[in-house]
């Protein structure tokens, strides 16, 4: 009996040492990090609206840290791919992911094979901003207002095509949600991101584009392609209208990006970050820059950001549902 006594207290002892030489390694950790590169993993190709965003921010972030952060593009499956990619990495801080409405918010609904579940596989640091989405079209396309677009989509039921940055992506679901809503049958072309799809729309592939601010308006004002209507105001398109302004109430659609790292990533690091990442915002030139690009600035807390993927998970899988949008 005295032996049991002795051997289930010497077990607590070991265990208590363990743990709590486990929280001093994560601490040192936290204290001298980071020491080396930080790659943040962008799941779209370069060019797009996410790209666009995250290095619009590196540079600042790597003055703030002290150290390289760079950019690695890994498209595929709507953004899937990539975030699959980043929530697999050591959860050390040096490998963190892009996150979006698509790849975080809609992703689960869209995907029963999903390389990773949104809320247990990730950590939430912060968001960065959010932006409206723009219906664009090939200029080639003969309306050149919304309600013209509407009166001609359903004259021509079966010839429109409309691309999006991938199946299950947060642009293909404003189209589909789009179609229901006005009645309208176009038929779906996804892409690995929004670079391919702007091309193929400005070569006439594809005649229609649902996208955010961010990616689309040098190619809009270069006249490559034609905006028609914004789910919100936007400083980038201040003479746009409105989906309600053009006659479509209660359509306001919003993308958010945001940057996550892979779960079990220690707090402090998380603290560490985010406290970067909000010096890095309340950069006047950094924020001037983003509401050039269309994206108004949001810096959440870990626990704000958490709540939010909470419910737009809801808000996105309804969508998603709703139209069916499902990729095996």
């Amino acid at each position: 009996m005295m032996r049991s006594r002795l051997y289930t207290k010497l077990t607590g002892l070991l265990f208590l040492l363990a743990t709590l030489c486990g929280f001093a390694s994560t601490s040192a950790r936290a204290q001298t990090y980071p020491s080396k590169p930080i790659t943040i993993v962008v799941p779209f190709p370069a060019g797009g609206g996410t790209d666009v965003v995250f290095r619009s921010i590196s540079a600042k972030l790597q003055a703030t840290l002290g150290v390289p952060v760079v950019i690695d593009n890994r498209s595929g499956a709507g953004g899937t791919v990539g975030t699959a990619t980043g929530a697999k990495a050591a959860p050390d801080g040096y490998t963190l992911i892009a996150a979006t409405t698509t790849t975080i918010a809609s992703a689960k609904a869209v995907y029963p094979k999903l390389g990773y579940d949104p809320v247990a596989s990730l950590a939430p640091i912060t968001t960065l901003g959010t932006t409206p989405f723009v219906l664009v079209t090939t200029p080639s396309l003969p309306a050149t207002t919304l309600a013209g677009f509407i009166a001609y989509a359903k004259a021509h039921k079966g010839e429109i095509n409309y691309g999006s940055i991938g199946n299950g992506s947060a642009s293909h679901l404003v189209a589909e949600l789009f179609k229901q809503r006005v009645g309208i049958d176009m038929a779906h072309i996804p892409y690995r991101g929004a670079g391919p799809a702007q091309a193929d729309l400005m070569a006439g592939q594809i005649q229609v584009l649902f996208d955010n601010p961010t990616a689309l308006v040098q190619q809009v004002r270069a006249g490559r392609m034609r905006a028609l209507a914004i789910t919100e105001p936007s400083a980038v398109f201040q003479d746009l209208p409105t989906f309600a302004a053009a006659g479509v109430a209660k359509f306001t659609p919003e993308l958010w990006y945001g940057l996550m790292a892979p779960a079990e990533t220690p707090k402090p690091i998380v603290a560490h970050l985010h406290a970067a990442l909000k010096q890095v915002l309340e950069d006047r030139e950094v924020r001037a820059d983003m509401l050039s690009k269309g994206v108004t600035p949001l810096l959440l807390t870990p626990e704000s950001f958490a709540g939010k993927i909470r419910t737009d998970i809801e808000l996105w899988g309804g969508i998603a549902r709703s139209v069916d949008a499902k990729v095996e």
